[in-house]
């Protein structure tokens, strides 16, 4: 089914707009084309699945879109700001305020709480420790470990330690979330529980997500899948789309 962008676009507002974003790589004599000319648009309150194999690009847009490498050219604004423009201080201030992360391996503080995750960032924001502490508190209640506020990673299973990650990601309010390969390392049980979680952030809070995966489940939350081959866009599709033509061909196999 080929996708529409004028029709899908319309009436949708722009969060996240990449145009011909290449990125190589130079190692001695070897080139590396990672990004090949990559031009998207996202829209506020969409979850985006970027998928393809290891080695096709997608983590290297997910890391430009999130300002943690830069392209090589191209542009990538986020709500019209032109992350290329953005001094080291303006970029680091956007991350802070706009973005929220989520990461494969968690990277959570090992010899920190739960809380102390995830009221670091509001603490680098400059908010007040006790209002922190009160949202984080708020932040752990909703991803469902209200009572693990003092727990520490290592008392933690990997499903309550990506919780967490989740619950920090959201800190600072962003209206982005990206998250890079964010089930990779939890069972099936658990993973189907962080995507649930996610899609509740998605359609109930309104929070924009940009999901870089391998995992077919994640057709079942998302908006539209981007599929990276080799540096490029190879294929757009709409998930519901999918499934429907999926279900009229009468397969029902797990995604």
């Amino acid at each position: 089914m080929t996708f529409d962008a004028e029709a899908y676009s319309k009436g949708k507002e722009v969060l996240v707009r990449a145009h011909d974003v290449k990125k190589t790589y130079q190692r001695g004599e070897e080139i590396t084309h990672a990004l090949k000319g990559i031009s998207l648009e996202i829209y506020r309150k969409e979850y985006i699945c970027v998928m393809g194999p290891s080695g096709s690009g997608k983590s290297t847009f997910f890391n430009m879109v999130g300002g943690l490498d830069s392209p090589t050219s191209g542009r990538v604004f986020i709500d019209e700001v032109d992350m290329a423009q953005l001094n080291a201080h303006e970029l680091a201030f956007l991350r802070c305020r706009k973005i929220g992360y989520v990461f494969q391996s968690y990277n959570l503080n090992t010899v920190m709480t739960a809380l102390d995750n995830v009221t670091l960032p509001m603490i680098f924001a400059g908010v007040h420790p006790d209002d922190a502490r009160q949202r984080g508190m708020q932040l752990l209640e909703k991803v469902g470990l209200g009572e693990r506020w003092f727990h520490r990673p290592k008392e933690m299973s990997g499903g309550q330690q990506q919780r967490v990650a989740i619950a920090r990601s959201l800190a600072n309010n962003p209206s982005l979330l990206l998250c890079d390969e964010p089930t990779a390392n939890l069972d099936f049980k658990t993973g189907k529980e962080v995507h649930q979680l996610l899609y509740d952030l998605n359609k109930v809070d309104g929070v924009t997500i940009i999901c870089a995966t391998h995992d077919h489940n994640m057709l079942e939350v998302s908006d539209r899948m981007i599929w990276i081959a080799d540096g490029n866009i190879d294929r757009i599709e709409i998930s519901s789309e999918v499934e429907l033509e999926r279900s009229s061909l009468g397969e029902h196999e797990e995604f």
